[in-house]
Formats: C-alpha cells, sequence, structure tokens
C-alpha cells in the first residue's frame, strides 16, 4: 500500500495565523526530515559500495569457478569443509550473458549449468593454464557427491549390544 502523499502548504492560503504557522513549521519539518533522509542515504550507499567491486571478464579470459557457495557438502571427506576448495578450474569464458551472467566452458559431461553469476566467478591471474579435466560430481539435489579412488580396508565393529557396524578405509 503506497504512503499517503502529503501536500505542501502555500503561503497565505489561511486566514488564521495559528494555522498558518502550524501549517509552515510542518512544511520545514518534512523538509528537513527529507533532507535529513537522503543525507543518510548517500552515506549508507557510500559505505555499502566500499565492499563492492566491479568485475567483468572478456571472451576466452579464464576463470575460477566457485561451487555451492556458502554450503560445500561432500567435496571431499573432511571433518571441517573450511579446507575443502572453493574455486574449481580455471575454465574459459565463452559468452557474456546480460550484465551480471557468463558462459562458461565446462568439462564434457558436467551436470551442472554453464552459465554462472559473476559472484561465483575470480579471476585467473597469470598465463593461460591447461584445461582442468573434470569437475567434481554433482547430485540432482544439487550436491557434489565424494568419489573414492580406492577401497584400502574394510572391518566390522560391534559396540555394546548395538548392531554391528561396518566401517571402510577409503582414499
Amino acid at each position: 500500500m503506497p504512503p499517503p502523499s502529503l501536500l505542501f502548504y502555500v503561503l497565505g492560503t489561511t486566514k488564521i495565523q495559528a494555522v498558518d504557522d502550524l501549517l509552515r513549521s510542518r512544511t520545514e519539518l518534512l523538509q528537513d526530515l527529507r533532507l535529513n533522509l537522503n543525507v543518510a542515504r548517500d552515506r549508507m550507499k557510500i559505505q555499502a559500495d566500499q565492499h563492492r567491486r566491479e568485475m567483468v571478464f572478456n571472451v576466452r579470459d579464464h576463470i575460477y569457478l566457485k561451487l555451492q557457495p556458502y554450503h560445500q557438502n561432500s567435496v571431499n571427506f573432511r571433518r571441517s569443509l573450511k579446507l575443502s576448495p572453493h574455486y574449481f578450474g580455471p575454465y574459459r569464458v565463452l559468452a557474456r550473458i546480460g550484465p551480471v551472467a557468463y558462459r562458461l566452458e565446462l568439462p564434457i559431461g558436467s551436470l551442472i549449468h554453464d552459465v554462472f553469476n559473476v559472484c561465483l566467478l575470480k579471476q585467473h591471474v597469470g598465463t593461460a593454464p591447461p584445461a582442468s579435466p573434470i569437475l567434481p560430481p554433482v547430485s540432482e539435489a544439487a550436491t557434489l557427491l565424494p568419489q573414492p579412488e580406492v577401497i584400502l580396508d574394510k572391518r566390522i565393529i560391534q559396540k555394546g549390544r548395538y548392531c554391528p557396524r561396518t566401517e571402510i578405509l577409503v582414499k
């Protein structure tokens, strides 16, 4: 619902001095409030823009791709996901799709869409790297799936009267 519009007071439209003074003071107060709101908005915009950066990539640039920006589920088996890789690649930019979207040249067989927002990309600095052969596999729920190299050992553990549990050592 839009806010009610406040009309500005035109001097001399009332014949009563008290009403004229009240409306004039109200108009001055509203002008001061608008000025203070504009100053606060500009100050907040300057503060927010200090933490932003303009990122523009050219076609054929090499960039890194950040998968699952906040939670990285099962990139690899680690207790702390902070140690998992955050960026994959580098991959080549095929096209710019709008001001904040880019199409990447992903490996053949990757199960994710090839258009990404600029916030998920990071510029590769240096010479052109060799193409990365694979992306980590992705499930239908858009989570990264782990891929074991080899099973090293297997054992069955019985704890108390609970069901036996199988543990597998995976590389």
